[in-house]
């Protein structure tokens, strides 16, 4: 009996010290008014590294790189789907933003591509960059639209 006893209290506090030492990923925060009150001011952040999260609003020499024209980002595969854009430019900013395709595959992944393709349009028209702000429930969705972007603008600074 005292060894069973001695074997559960080692087990337990081996299940307590990795139940305090576990870890999580890091996630997206989801999107309040306050974070859009926040992106609306004009100043345009220092640097997007220098914080190590993204800024949501460019300085105005980026915006000005784009060469015109409809530039169209790279398909984003995830595990709901694909996510690809269409990018306008014109006056070297970012005027419209297309979605090629977004995740139809199952009947929950439609629903929320019907619900994050307008948020992630406005938020990439606002930005005037592929650094937006990911959304609560669309996480995947939100990367892949975001690197697609990327993939677009780049092409239009070469």
């Amino acid at each position: 009996m005292p060894t069973r006893a001695a074997v559960a209290i080692v087990a337990t506090v081996i299940g307590v010290f990795l139940l305090f030492s576990f870890k999580t990923p890091a996630q997206a925060k989801p999107r309040t008014p306050s974070a859009d009150v926040a992106q609306a001011s004009p100043t345009p952040s220092p640097s997007p590294s220098a914080s190590g999260s993204p800024a949501a609003t460019p300085s105005p020499s980026a915006a000005s790189e784009y060469k015109d024209g409809t530039y169209t980002g790279q398909d984003i595969q995830n595990q709901f789907g694909d996510t690809q854009v269409k990018v306008m430019i014109s006056g070297g900013k970012i005027t419209d933003v297309q979605a090629v395709q977004l995740p139809y595959d199952r009947e929950r992944s439609a629903e929320i591509s019907q619900y994050a393709g307008p948020q992630l349009h406005d938020e990439v028209l606002q930005a005037q960059s592929a650094q937006i702000d990911l959304l609560g429930g669309a996480t995947f969705t939100s990367d892949a639209y975001a690197q697609s972007v990327q993939s677009a603008l780049d092409q239009a600074h070469a």
